[in-house]
């Protein structure tokens, strides 16, 4: 994991080279959450599917103490989490058509109350959530030769790709 600062000391690009690197990347992520947000916090995960919002999502509940499976709540819109008297969500708004579908099954409550709320695919209801303290862009991404430089010019090789994240923290 290579993580470099940008203009602000509050963003950051990191190179996620495989799911483990992912799940790293979450569980650190997680660390801050409790840290810095004293577990409170409403973190936007954007990405296009398959991008790896679901494995990151692993890492921030591995750092509350969850240890089972973490699954993508793609048809049920929400997994709920109790970790060592820490509370996360875990959203996934893909299916959403409209955003006032959320007001009507009292995610308002969620969004507003205590706990640490994962939202994967914001943008579906960005009209209706408020603002997050942190945002996470993940985007699978050609990585480096220098990352596995084993695998030569295999343009096959599906170690070639890897994801680059880009925080916001607030």
């Amino acid at each position: 994991m290579t993580e470099k600062t940008r203009s602000a000391a509050d963003t950051t690009a990191t190179v996620l080279v495989d799911e483990a690197a992912t799940v790293a990347y979450g569980l650190a992520l997680g660390q801050r959450l409790l840290r810095d947000y004293d577990g409170r916090a409403l973190v936007f995960l954007r990405g296009q599917l398959g991008a790896g919002k679901t494995t990151l999502v692993r890492g921030v509940l591995n750092a509350l103490g969850h240890q089972g499976a973490v699954k993508s709540p793609t048809y049920t819109l929400l997994e709920p989490y109790s970790c060592n008297g820490q509370d996360a969500f875990h959203f996934d708004l893909y299916r959403i058509a409209d955003a006032e579908e959320l007001a009507f099954v009292g995610f308002d409550e969620i969004i507003d109350g205590p706990g640490i709320k994962l939202i994967e695919w914001p943008e579906k209801a960005e009209s209706w959530l408020p603002a997050a303290q942190v945002e996470i862009s993940l985007a699978v991404t050609p990585l480096p030769v220098a990352e596995h430089p084993a695998m030569g010019d295999r343009v096959d090789d599906p170690r070639q790709f890897g994801r680059t994240a880009h925080a916001i923290y607030r």
